[in-house]
């Protein structure tokens, strides 16, 4: 077999046999000429290409290498001018990508760049663990005597120095190779007239000699296969094609589950659009990303052809992080849940990790709900609350500090945690945020028996103090003057009242009507309003609107973008500022023609906070109860519990200073046992459903105490994983509570009904 044939016959083969087949009639062909060479030139390489753990992940890297390819070109045609220092710098002056992204784009636009660059997945072996995978990209190829050193390298330097490359060691891709069974990759350079091609597959060696075995590319008299081929056969570019692909984890055609949902997810925010063409399920759509989709991007073959439905939209600002640089920041708010969509954010994001971190566009970080749900105090957005951290502005050693080579996670540390706080301060000043979270929380609220309730305080305290604590009841409802020893009320949620914009403008002012506290290193977010038009202030472009401070030790970090006539700046201490120093922020609005507005407010440097103290005497927080009656129910999706009525019981989470303890009534032992009930006495089943209550109360109670005495006691930060696993065992813990909850509840009540009273008694 000539090396023509071999190489026809691979562009058209589709299955494992075929390649076997053609290598094997290849290798008969020149047997003293071919021999197979460890990639990298490595031959203990396993361990490097075997280090990622999603096989789609990798198909990304794929792609990520197609982008690079595709500037490359664009480099050398416009002989590197300007000097670009990002991918979207790149693209944008080399390519006219807008900055903005690819959201402003027309459809026939985006098909027009996603032409360079497809990525297509066939039947291969008929099954979802054997497709087979090919990316091609139109790019600048790479010559047969380089490939060795790029994309058969690893961790080389070839995209070290090249700041408008994604890539930066050449690793990436090659974790393609430990999910299929043989690769070929081709690539012609420009428009020269060979092509060079290999094949790469993994070896295995003895054992008695080796621990494990290496992966291997093709090579004939010590050389890539040199192929002359017509131009218009195969065009400048490169080729991956993998055979025996692992798609399992992707069966559905679209969705969380596809190729087509992990590229949006995965290529959140790109530098340039894609085509999937899904051979298996028929279909060929624009790979835009999740981001631009949430910015109304609509093309062909997508549900909705206005873009996703939103209650609350926070266009991109950016954020100063000190000498790390700058992050963007942008969140969604979609549409409340419906039984037919439990989960909006599902088709955006995994739901569990709804804030992307982005570098060059690429999804590098997701975190947790939990950010959402508790630290922002926003429990009933968490699946409808989707943010953006867009991480290319982070400066060099910022970068260095968050992210990994690998790109399947951020490390956790300084920047990392900055960022985390940043999302946390921007979430609790947003009061649109907290309006849609108390507006989602009254639907289905329960009116309370306060008589009833306060008894039940009583009984709480009562069963906690046997268990040793030294708690007191309150003796008190919740909103009561905390004066008399008991807890905080909870604090007046904000009425946000629509303002009305004219233009000209009339007024900017502060919201806050005291004076601005901060301690050292304290970053503040302070609200502001004005009836000026959105179009006055844009934190990505010329503003009309300028913040002056008039002071020592406090900056500027950033701005939010004017909506609705409302906006935020944020402002920060120096680590270094000096007590008791004082001075003014000045908010001024620039009108065309006529005199400028402005308002301000003054600023004082006050002590660090102490750390909270230990605690003795304990007072019970006001409670509130709310019956969840099954998976169909608002309030069972919006706390995002699994579909299983037997593996959730109940939970808990302190709102606003309010213990809230949501509980199934579909629980099996406590339906059972209701029911039961019910069918003798309607007094005995309030009654049972009254003790149940209680003792979970005192568990939440007690879980909660434990929880906060961890977290004070411990410097030890939490994964993402060990999260997952800890609310894992939470679930089961509180199944075995409610169902001991249950059996106590049902004996008080029995006994309640059996004791002897009055004349009996004598």
């Amino acid at each position: 077999m000539k090396i023509e044939e071999l190489f026809r016959a691979l562009i058209e083969a589709d299955d494992i046999k075929s390649v076997e087949k053609f290598l094997k009639e290849f290798e008969d062909g020149h047997a003293e000429e071919v021999k197979w060479v460890a990639v990298g030139n490595r031959e203990n390489n396993s361990g490097v290409i075997n280090v990622a753990t999603d096989p789609g992940r990798s198909l990304v890297e794929r792609l990520t290498n197609a982008v690079d390819g595709i500037l490359e070109r664009e480099h050398e045609k416009h002989s590197g001018k300007p000097d670009c220092r990002t991918p979207r710098e790149a693209a944008n002056a080399w390519l006219g990508v807008p900055p903005d992204g690819l959201a402003t784009l027309t459809p026939r636009q985006r098909q027009t760049f996603a032409n360079d660059i497809t990525i297509s997945i066939t039947e291969g072996e008929k099954k979802k663990e054997a497709r087979t995978v090919q990316v091609r990209d139109g790019g600048i190829g790479i010559t047969p005597e380089r490939m060795p050193d790029t994309i058969l390298s690893l961790n080389a330097s070839n995209k070290w120095t090249k700041h408008y490359l994604a890539g930066t060691f050449g690793q990436g891709g090659s974790s393609t190779f430990a999910t299929s069974k043989y690769s070929l990759i081709a690539s012609r350079y420009a428009d020269h007239a060979v092509i060079g091609f290999t094949i790469v597959k993994y070896q295995d060696l003895p054992a008695d000699q080796f621990k494990t075995g290496h992966y291997v590319y093709l090579t004939l008299n010590e050389a890539l296969l040199p192929c002359e081929i017509p131009v218009d056969e195969f065009s400048r570019g490169t080729l991956v094609k993998h055979f025996g692909y692992d798609l399992n984890s992707y069966p559905s055609p679209l969705g969380p589950n596809s190729i087509y949902g992990l590229l949006n997810q995965t290529l959140f925010d790109p530098i340039l659009p894609i085509w999937l063409e899904d051979k298996v399920h028929n279909y060929r759509r624009v790979i835009k990303g999740s981001c631009n989709a949430l910015r109304g991007a609509v093309d062909e073959g997508d549900e909705r052809t206005r873009g996703p439905r939103l209650d609350h939209h926070v266009p991109q600002f950016f954020v100063e992080l000190s000498e790390f640089g700058r992050i963007g920041i942008e969140y969604w708010v979609l549409e409340s849940a419906t039984k037919e969509n439990k989960r909006p954010s599902a088709a955006f994001v995994n739901p569990a990790k709804p804030i992307i971190l982005t570098l060059n566009g690429q999804n590098q970080e997701e975190m947790t709900s939990l950010l959402i749900r508790k630290d922002s105090e926003l429990p009933y957005l968490a699946l409808r609350l989707i943010c953006h951290i867009d991480c290319d502005n982070l400066s060099p050693e910022g970068k260095r500090n968050i992210f990994s080579s690998t790109r399947e996670g951020a490390r956790r540390g300084l920047v990392y945690a900055l960022i985390q706080k940043e999302i946390i301060n921007n979430f609790r000043s947003d009061d649109e945020l907290r309006r849609l979270n108390e507006e989602a929380k009254k639907r289905g609220t329960e009116e309370v028996d306060k008589t009833a309730l306060q008894s039940m305080r009583k009984e709480i305290a009562r069963l906690l103090r046997l268990q040793g604590l030294n708690v007191g009841d309150g003796g008190m409802e919740a909103g009561q003057d905390p004066g008399r020893g008991g807890p905080k009320p909870p604090r007046p949620k904000p009425v946000v009242v629509p303002i009305p914009v004219q233009d000209p403008p009339t007024y900017i002012k502060f919201v806050n009507e005291d004076d601005v506290t901060l301690y050292p290193e304290q970053r503040k977010y302070i609200r502001i309003e004005t009836d000026a038009p959105s179009h006055y202030h844009d934190p990505k472009k010329k503003s009309s609107i300028n913040v002056i401070i008039d002071g020592k030790e406090v900056v500027t970090r950033g701005t939010t973008a004017l909506q609705g006539g409302r906006m935020r700046i944020i402002v920060e201490a120096d680590a270094k500022a000096e007590v008791g120093i004082e001075g003014t922020i000045r908010i001024e609005l620039t009108r065309s023609g006529l005199p400028t507005l402005s308002d301000e407010c003054k600023y004082k440097i006050v002590p660090t906070p102490p750390p909270k103290p230990g605690q003795g005497s304990l007072t019970l927080p006001p409670f509130r109860f709310v019956q969840i009656d099954g998976p169909d129910d608002e309030r069972w999706i919006n706390l995002d519990w699994p579909s299983d009525v037997g593996t959730i019981a109940y939970t808990s989470d302190m709102e606003d200073g309010e213990m809230v303890i949501y509980y199934s009534t579909a629980f099996p032992r406590f339906a059972s046992t209701r029911s039961s009930f019910e069918a003798k006495d309607t007094a005995m089943a309030k009654s049972y459903v009254e003790r149940y209550q209680i003792w979970l109360a005192v568990h939440s109670f007690l879980m909660n105490n434990d929880e906060e005495q961890n977290e004070k006691d411990s410097d030890v930060e939490m994964t993402d994983e060990a999260l997952a696993i800890a609310d894992v065992r939470k679930r089961e813990e509180r199944c075995r509570v409610a169902t001991l909850s249950s059996l106590f509840a049902s004996r008080e009540v029995v006994q309640q009904m059996t004791l002897p009273t009055g004349d009996e008694a004598e």
